[in-house]
C-alpha cells in the first residue's frame, strides 16, 4: 500500500484528469482526500493505492505527466505522520461509548453528538488503528462509519512546496 502525496492546481477538471489517469489504467483509489493549501491556487490530494511497487513507480511518472500536477510525493517512501478521522454511530449509551474510547488507544477518541440511544464517536489513527477500532466493535451496535481518507505529509525537508512562496490566505 502506498500513501500519495499531490500538489495540483486548484481548477476545474483537475481532479478528474488525476483519477482518470487511474480509471484508465484499471487501478483502484482506496481512499482520497482533497483540501485547498495556503496557495489559493493549489490543492493538496491525498491518496491510498494498493498496488505492487513497480505499479506504483509507474503510476508516479504517469502522475508527473499530468498538466495539472505541480508536484508528487510517494509518502511511502519518506518519513511521514499519516492519520485518518471517523465518525461512527453506535448504539450505545453514553457510559459505554466512554469505556470504548479508553480501551481504544492509541486512537483519540471523542464522542460528539449522544441523542436517544445513538452515540456518535470522533476518531483519530493511522488507517490501520482505525480498521483494528472497527473490527473491534460489536457488529449489532456498530451502525455507520464514514472517514476521511488518509491524511499525511512528510516531515522534516520532506514536503510538497510550489515554486513560489506563498502566504497563508485562509
Amino acid at each position: 500500500m502506498s500513501h500519495i502525496s499531490i500538489l495540483m492546481e486548484n481548477q476545474p477538471g483537475a481532479l478528474s484528469r488525476v483519477v482518470g489517469l487511474f480509471s484508465q489504467r484499471g487501478y483502484n483509489i482506496d481512499s482520497l482526500s482533497v483540501a485547498p493549501t495556503n496557495d489559493s491556487s493549489l490543492s493538496r490530494l491525498t491518496m491510498v493505492v494498493k498496488e505492487e511497487e513497480s505499479v506504483i513507480s509507474q503510476i508516479l511518472k504517469q502522475l508527473n505527466k499530468v498538466i495539472d500536477v505541480v508536484e508528487v510525493q510517494n509518502l511511502s517512501d519518506v518519513e511521514s505522520v499519516s492519520l485518518e478521522i471517523a465518525i461512527v454511530k453506535l448504539k450505545i449509551t453514553e457510559k459505554e461509548a466512554s469505556k470504548i474510547i479508553e480501551s481504544a488507544f492509541p486512537i483519540v477518541g471523542e464522542i460528539i453528538n449522544h441523542k436517544d440511544e445513538f452515540v456518535m464517536i470522533k476518531l483519530i489513527g493511522s488507517n490501520h488503528e482505525v480498521d483494528d477500532f472497527l473490527l473491534s466493535l460489536n457488529k449489532q451496535k456498530f451502525l455507520e462509519v464514514t472517514r476521511s481518507g488518509l491524511l499525511g505529509m512528510g516531515t522534516g525537508e520532506n514536503f510538497l512546496i510550489s515554486e513560489s512562496e506563498t502566504t497563508i490566505e485562509y
